[in-house]
């Protein structure tokens, strides 16, 4: 199973931008989430082709399963 922690932003031009993170630490909270969300808006870690992130949207875990099929 992948694991995967999803920011969501929006950027100057008001496009949704999401940061995706692989397998991220099973215990992390909500708050922790927010708090690096934060910094990552105030120091202006990354930017996009829109612009600079300006805005929190939502965060997310995402799990996936795979199932793979032996085809010949």
């Amino acid at each position: 199973m992948a694991t995967y922690l999803e920011m969501l932003f929006r950027n100057q031009a008001g496009q949704l931008v999401t940061i995706s993170v692989i397998d991220p630490r099973p215990d992390i909270t909500p708050g922790e989430v927010e708090v690096v969300m934060d910094i990552i808006i105030a120091q202006n870690i990354f930017t996009s082709p829109g612009g600079d992130l300006v805005a929190k949207v939502q965060a997310r875990v995402i799990e996936r399963t795979y199932t793979w099929y032996n085809v010949s």
